[in-house]
């Protein structure tokens, strides 16, 4: 019996020795890989753009006409056509729409956009994707979880703290709150930018179409087909430009919408005054109750031709990443606004007098005396217009692909001196192909008009919406005001929307065709970027499983480098243990590297790269975290590879000079151990024995202490082992020799060791999944550009682990 008792005992003595050893070695694994929170401490440098002089804050405002505020200018074209298709009974219906114009530019462009919506900027990009970074940084609403403490010690990472209790807070809670709510946030955001796209293909189709259609105002027997044709040919044009980027496009295209700009507003003056100045009273409301009054539905219908007159606004927001936000509300304010209110009320003081030219109002209303320079001024002032859209385009798809919403496409960067200007060839060409298929198809500015208008209203709803967030989270506006704003915007743009669901049939149906087509391909490539993360994350190795192998990793470690691409920021990727279980050898030295993007719009160079050691130092193993921002690019003279690799020299030379700061004088700096994983669970498990009684404050500076003690632990075959040394010369031969080594294995050769993921649906999966997966996110992973293309990783040095995923 008493031996029973006594075995008993050994099992449970034994039993609580083994639960010791595993808390410990987990404790280790927590400590050997941390996050990276004291390496971004060190890299928290002030980064702040120059500020511009009064010189160049002209020569942007001059620049901004070229790409920002074409769209909106070339309006006048269209807008009172597609008001009255039908015909104008009354003269007081032309005033009434005028006064609808009027405070339609006055209150959306002007005060809800320029002076509200645009400072809603995320430190200089616009559009909807930029609000969602701005909501990402201020509440964990984004669905790829990887993000970490240490990304918030950017500089350019900033954020307002919400007081507790506050209505802010109270937001902030109900949208983290449900995982649904998350995610239709993503959709309500994703929609919005899929009309951005389609704004993107009718823009120019509408703008050229107009501004070449004059030509039958002086040959009225010309084919319609031959004005199809020659729109066809400038677009084709203006989409070969594209690639001269957006600075070289906007001194070219400035001097025409100035021009164009100066001919409407002198043109309206010239009208107002020949034909009816009684047009101006039309800037009181009250025209506005009497054109709905007298017109009824036809009248609230005729709305969607007055949302023309706004168009161009959203690509206003999307474009504000290209010139700094004071150039372009200079722009606006003092240039473009005056002079499209003149324009306007110029056609309205024709029309008045001329109602059967309803129309051709702008051409018509034209002294036939500089007729011919004014086309030659529209046309090319329409070419400009559908270059804000264009530019716009390219500036939420880059930042689409960041969001891990987008396929990864070629993005060039084409200015040294503005960062935001770039240029897409894919997206360009398939911009340019909708661009010639809708101009063709309809061959009739009405019907391109009422598709124009539904993705319009649509893009400014998502922008309501998505402004009422960033006014609790990020502004902290009192609820009254966010109540006043939200009812405002949404009163006006819901009028609109209710006006071109009436026109559905006749063309309005295009964009949402487009945006569905959009709102697929990004949702599915989300998914599947939102599960393959998922997949590293519940599939990636443990680090006692890492530290069990021994410092040769139980394989034959040769010469060279090893970068191990992940999508971890933290913990052994599954690649690396496929990789090693079927290959006999891997490289002296091990470099984890996670590229990553975060909502920010930029990460300054000097902050990019975080460098950590994973392990003991006889491991040889690192974790590199290359952060970047949606607006920054990886570009050919970049030198990812080298610029990865002065880093860790780096990181090991202030590595080597910070470990006398932590070595105490309670523990001794020799050490005599036979096995290094078990000597390390025995040294924390005894420190934590002996400081039980501790706070923790202390206990966390014990632990600091013994990871950084633990790098310097070697084999006891070591020559070096239990040897006492002074410790200056210590750390110069320790950097030294470390420093030598890895020249050494650099100059043996660097390897890219990439994961060739492919994602299928599981056996048994609903056939709309099946189609997703297995067909669409596969030729979307096709035709994409893989990462070693976008990190430029030279062929020869690439290797490829290939794997499998059921989603």
């Amino acid at each position: 019996m008493a031996e029973r008792v006594e075995a008993s005992s050994v099992t449970e003595g034994e039993n609580t020795i083994e639960e010791r050893e595993v808390g410990a070695m987990w404790e280790l694994e927590q400590k050997l890989d941390q996050p990276m929170d004291e390496e971004a401490n060190k890299l928290n440098n002030m980064y702040r753009e120059k500020g511009l002089s009064m010189l160049m804050l002209l020569r942007l405002s001059f620049q901004s006409l070229g790409i920002v505020y074409g769209d909106l200018g070339t309006s006048p074209l269209y807008v009172f056509y597609n008001t009255f298709p039908d015909g104008i009974d009354d003269s007081e219906d032309v005033i009434g729409a005028l006064s609808l114009i009027i405070y339609s530019l006055l209150l959306i462009p002007l005060i809800k956009y320029v002076f509200i919506v645009c400072k809603a900027n995320d430190n200089g990009q616009g559009g909807t994707l930029a609000i969602y970074s701005l909501l990402c940084r201020h509440a964990k609403v984004k669905l790829i979880p990887n993000q970490h403490r240490s990304d918030e010690d950017l500089t350019t990472y900033s954020r307002t703290v919400s007081a507790e209790g506050s209505f802010a807070a109270k937001t902030k809670k109900w949208l983290e709150g449900k995982h649904w709510r998350k995610r239709a946030l993503l959709v309500i955001v994703l929609l919005g930018t899929c009309m951005m796209i389609g704004d993107g293909i009718l823009t120019p189709a509408i703008s050229v179409l107009s501004a070449t259609g004059g030509i039958k105002v002086i040959k009225p027997n010309m084919s319609s087909d031959i004005v199809v044709l020659v729109s066809v040919v400038i677009l084709i044009g203006l989409f070969s430009m594209q690639h001269y980027g957006t600075d070289k496009v906007g001194w070219l295209f400035a001097p025409i919408v100035l021009i164009w700009f100066l001919f409407i507003g002198a043109t309206g003056i010239y009208n107002i005054c020949k034909y009816d100045t009684s047009v101006l009273k039309a800037f009181s409301p009250t025209y506005i109750y009497l054109y709905f009054k007298r017109r009824g539905q036809d009248g609230w219908i005729s709305l969607g031709g007055i949302l023309l007159s706004i168009t161009g606004t959203e690509a206003l927001y999307a474009d504000i990443a290209y010139f700094p936000l004071l150039a372009i509300q200079l722009a606006f304010t003092f240039f473009v606004f005056p002079c499209l209110l003149l324009a306007y009320c110029g056609q309205a003081a024709y029309l008045v007098n001329h109602k059967e030219h309803y129309q051709d109002a702008f051409y018509a209303s034209i002294p036939d005396s500089v007729y011919w320079p004014m086309f030659v001024v529209a046309t090319g002032a329409a070419i400009v217009g559908s270059q804000a859209t264009i530019s716009g385009t390219y500036s939420i798809i880059k930042q689409a692909v960041a969001h891990g919403c987008f396929p990864r496409v070629k993005i060039v960067h084409t200015s040294k001196k503005f960062l935001g200007q770039i240029y897409c060839p894919d997206i360009n060409w398939i911009l340019m192909l909708g661009c010639i298929a809708v101009t063709a198809s309809f061959k009739n500015q009405s019907q391109i008009g009422n598709a124009y208008g539904t993705a319009v209203v649509l893009v400014m709803l998502v922008t309501t919406l998505l402004m009422v967030l960033i006014m609790l989270l990020v502004w902290h506006c009192h609820w009254i005001l966010v109540l006043i704003f939200t009812v405002l915007s949404l009163f006006v743009e819901f009028s609109y929307f209710s006006a071109v669901i009436f026109k559905i049939d006749q063309g309005g149906w295009v964009p949402l065709i487009i945006a569905a087509i959009s709102l697929l391909v990004m949702s599915v490539w989300h998914y599947a970027t939102v599960k393959k993360y998922e997949f590293e994350m519940h599939s990636k190795v443990s680090m006692s499983w890492i530290l069990g192998l021994g410092p040769s990793l139980g394989l034959v470690r040769v010469p060279g480098v090893g970068l191990v691409y992940t999508e971890l920021a933290s913990g052994v990727p599954h690649i690396f243990s496929h990789f090693i279980t079927n290959l006999p050898a891997i490289h002296s030295v091990v470099v984890f590297v996670c590229v990553k993007y975060l909502p920010v719009y930029t990460v300054p160079e000097e902050e990019r790269f975080l460098v950590k050691r994973i392990g003991p130092k006889t491991f040889r193993m690192f974790r590199c975290v290359a952060r970047y921002g949606y607006k920054d690019l990886h570009k050919k003279d970049d030198d990812f590879e080298n610029k990865l690799l002065t880093n860790l020299f780096s990181f090991i030379r202030i590595e080597t000079m910070m470990e006398p700061a932590s070595n105490s004088s309670t523990y001794s700096s020799t050490y005599s151990v036979n096995n290094t994983q078990d000597s390390t669970v025995d040294l924390i498990h005894n420190n934590h024995n002996n400081n039980n009684n501790n706070n923790m404050d202390m206990f966390s500076s014990m632990v600091d202490y013994t990871v950084s003690t633990l790098d310097t632990i070697v084999p006891s075959d070591s020559p070096h082992n239990a040897v006492s040394f002074s410790q200056d010369n210590t750390i110069e031969e320790e950097e030294t020799d470390e420093l030598e080594f890895l020249k050494t294995c650099k100059e043996s050769g660097v390897v890219h060791i990439m994961g060739n993921t492919v994602v299928k649906a599981r056996n048994g999966s609903w056939l709309p999944k099946k189609i997703a997966i297995d067909y669409v996110y596969a030729f979307l992973a096709k035709v994409c550009r893989e990462n070693s293309v976008i990190l430029h990783v030279p062929h020869e040095t690439l290797l490829n682990v290939g794997q499998v995923f059921y989603v």
